[in-house]
């Protein structure tokens, strides 16, 4: 699924470019771009689509994110309200397969990297072990130069290709692809429902957004996300109610509604779907 391809700036003195962003909030727009991304959350909280994962990301975070594969960071909606005292802050490497040299990928030695490489496709999640071992690294690299940043790519690459330490985003990597017009839209629609998940968002008027009937809206929304709208809306606010159990004292119920649930028993019912343990355990769980 090509979404607004995203066009990397690139000089001919780097053969991979590091980006720190320091701003109110992430670059927010669904998109996808043909190169290799790590990227390591210094600071802020959001929501990550990738692909046809949906969960939250906060500092530490460290993400792998592989060509082509569209995705999003999302910060919560307080990060657009102006607040000086927040800010999101990350650092990612943007590189291509031939950055290591043609044919280098395919030397024996080389096969674990390569098959990491390969497994990005699908988007990858590193633990905290690995986020503490590498984190250093690549804070470090962008005030490196020449071989020195060059050689520090391929010491972070070894770490994360010999970590078994992670997990995969998407369960599925064959996505449709479509032009930018349907780009926009879906973006459009991505954007509208992580702004105001919180709430009851009605299938008549998610569709008038993308100026569609309802069941059209159906067909299309399921098409390019593999999920019912109604599932995707559900897995949006299941994430972020998992991280208000973890980090609120307040009443499961309260919780619930926060969150875009209109009472307690469908709360519990949708959370169990997805989590496989009721609210109450999941906090539990967490606390212990």
């Amino acid at each position: 699924m090509k979404v607004l391809p995203f066009k990397l700036p690139t000089t001919s003195s780097q053969s991979f470019l590091v980006q720190i962003d320091e701003e109110p909030h992430l670059y927010d727009t669904f998109h996808s771009h043909p190169e290799v991304q790590i990227m390591l959350i210094l600071e802020s909280e959001g929501n990550l689509i990738c692909g046809d994962y949906i969960g939250n990301f906060q500092p530490g975070d460290l993400y792998v994110t592989g060509p082509d594969l569209p995705h999003v960071f999302r910060n919560n909606k307080e990060y657009y309200k102006g607040d000086k005292n927040l800010k999101a802050k990350a650092i990612s490497i943007f590189f291509n397969d031939n950055v290591i040299g043609e044919g280098f990928l395919d030397l024996p030695e080389m096969e674990v990297l390569k098959g990491f490489i390969a497994k990005s496709v699908r988007g990858i999640h590193f633990n905290d072990t690995v986020c503490k071992k590498v984190g250093p690294l690549i804070k470090s690299i962008d005030k490196d130069k020449g071989l020195e940043r060059y050689i520090r790519l391929l010491q972070i690459l070894k770490i994360l290709s010999e970590s078994k330490e992670y997990d995969f985003l998407c369960t599925d990597v064959e996505m449709r692809n479509y032009g930018e017009k349907e780009g926009k839209r879906m973006d459009q629609v991505l954007k509208f429902i992580l702004s105001e998940y919180y709430r009851e968002i009605t299938l008549k008027e998610i569709s008038e957004l993308a100026n569609m009937t309802p069941n059209a809206f159906c067909r299309y929304f399921k098409q390019h996300t593999r999920k019912t709208y109604i599932n995707f809306l559900n897995d949006i606010r299941i994430a972020n109610a998992c991280k208000t159990l973890k980090t609120s004292e307040e009443s499961i119920a309260q919780i619930g509604y926060q969150n875009g649930f209109n009472n307690l028993s469908n709360f519990n019912r949708t959370f169990k779907k997805s989590i496989n343990m009721s609210p109450s355990t999941y906090r539990k769980a967490y606390l212990q």
